[in-house]
């Protein structure tokens, strides 16, 4: 049970990590203030569902890597 535990805590710490990594950071530097609004009126409502899915997904990847985390304490 220990070692199925430690196995897919494994999965889950790497693909949160990938996962993290696929999305877009929150400020855009200088390029944002050089584009000015018409970039965040226009470019952002493409984005805004692969956005949102990573979000959530990021969510509950984290919150599975905690329960797993605690479950792999507790049975070690």
């Amino acid at each position: 049970m220990s070692t199925f535990l430690t196995v897919l805590l494994i999965i889950v710490s790497i693909s949160l990590i990938a996962i993290i990594l696929l999305q877009q950071g929150r400020s855009a530097g200088l390029s944002g203030a050089i584009s000015g609004g018409a970039e965040q009126l226009f470019g952002k409502q493409k984005a805004r569902g692969l956005d949102a899915v990573l979000h959530r997904m990021t969510i509950v990847l984290a919150v599975l890597f905690f329960l797993l985390a605690l479950a792999v304490a507790y049975f070690v």
